[in-house]
């Protein structure tokens, strides 16, 4: 009899046992699935949320490369200090959402919401859901809640033989509200007048412009706190790798000219998630995987965009006001002294 009982406490202790590695192990894979569905959203959010700044970035950066087509002596440099001022469409200031976006969230008290893009305002709404037992609520990100994105940057150039001349620009990270803003590049000047006498009497200049320039722009994301700490998405980088063709023409009246160009550019956009390091970077590198799931939202654009300008001479210093048109308007205006 004793034996017996021993038995059945033994079979009784090892179905325990059994269910509760069964249970563990079905929590543990609800949990990872949780987990999967929270970056699926995660990405659908993303997507939206930076498109829009990144396609602006490309227009930043396209515009003032060329501040005239005309042929300059030998080994001239000029510098010059430019102000970009963008101006943000109404239309890319936010988009909707309806809980049928989403796999792991929900929107609280709402089934869709109006939400600021990352070149929106600052309005802010409540998502939900639950992870391991566990109530997640955060709120969604913030716009720069700016009507006018303004940078400063440095341009130079200096005059090769044979009608060539390198250009160089450079800004330093500029901060925006909720956010931050870099451009730099490099491209190749030819001045094509010069092989048509006829055009350079009458004081009109043509040239082409080859250019690569590299944008990077980051913006404060979704900071989830959960039991295992944060899920280190807290910032979100648009990474823009830009080439561009620009054909320029100008007429000269005296010390003022008049230059319109065409530019068309191919931009390559990558999205990267950054941010504190939570604890459940232990045992799942959560951060390295919603990288790679931004790869599936990389992508690559064309712009055709139209520019006018004109330029003052007073001296040695040129002043000098741009404006580019297309999907968007973007404005330049620089000051520049030809050495």
């Amino acid at each position: 009899m004793l034996k017996l009982t021993r038995k059945l406490f033994g079979i009784s202790g090892l179905l325990v046992t059994l269910l509760f590695c069964e249970t563990a192990k079905s929590q543990t894979s609800q949990t990872f699935e949780d987990l999967g569905y929270l970056l699926n959203d995660a990405l659908f959010f993303s997507d939206q949320y930076i498109t829009p700044a990144t396609d602006a970035a490309v227009y930043q950066a396209a515009s003032g490369w060329m501040t005239s087509p005309k042929k300059r002596e030998l080994w001239d440099v000029t510098l010059g200090i430019h102000t970009n001022i963008f101006f943000v469409p109404n239309r890319d200031r936010s988009f909707q959402i309806q809980n049928s976006d989403f796999q792991f969230f929900e929107i609280e008290g709402a089934t869709s919401a109006t939400v600021p893009t990352a070149l929106g305002d600052d309005t802010q709404i409540y998502l939900v859901g639950e992870l391991d037992g566990e109530e997640i609520r955060l709120k969604s990100p913030e716009g720069v809640n700016q009507e006018t994105i303004f940078y400063p940057y440095l341009q130079g150039s200096i005059a090769l033989p044979y009608g060539f001349e390198i250009v160089g620009k450079y800004s330093t990270k500029t901060k925006l509200k909720k956010g931050d803003y870099q451009v730099y590049g490099f491209g190749v000047k030819h001045n094509l007048n010069q092989y048509f006498k006829s055009l350079e009497a009458k004081k009109i200049n043509l040239a082409a412009l080859a250019v690569y320039s590299k944008e990077d722009i980051s913006f404060d994301f979704i900071s989830i706190p959960t039991q295992y700490g944060s899920l280190g998405i807290n910032r979100l980088n648009g990474l823009v790798d830009t080439w561009q063709l620009q054909l320029s023409g100008s007429k000269e009246f005296k010390n003022f000219e008049l230059m319109a160009s065409l530019i068309a550019n191919t931009s390559s956009f990558k999205y990267k998630v950054g941010g504190e390091r939570g604890e459940i970077e232990d045992f799942i590198p959560l951060q390295a995987i919603l990288n790679e799931k931004l790869e599936e939202i990389s992508k690559t654009k064309t712009n055709v965009i139209g520019e006018i300008s004109g330029r003052y001479q007073i001296k040695k210093f040129y002043i000098q006001p741009i404006v580019a048109f297309g999907k968007f308007v973007n404005t330049n205006f620089s000051v520049q002294y030809e050495f």
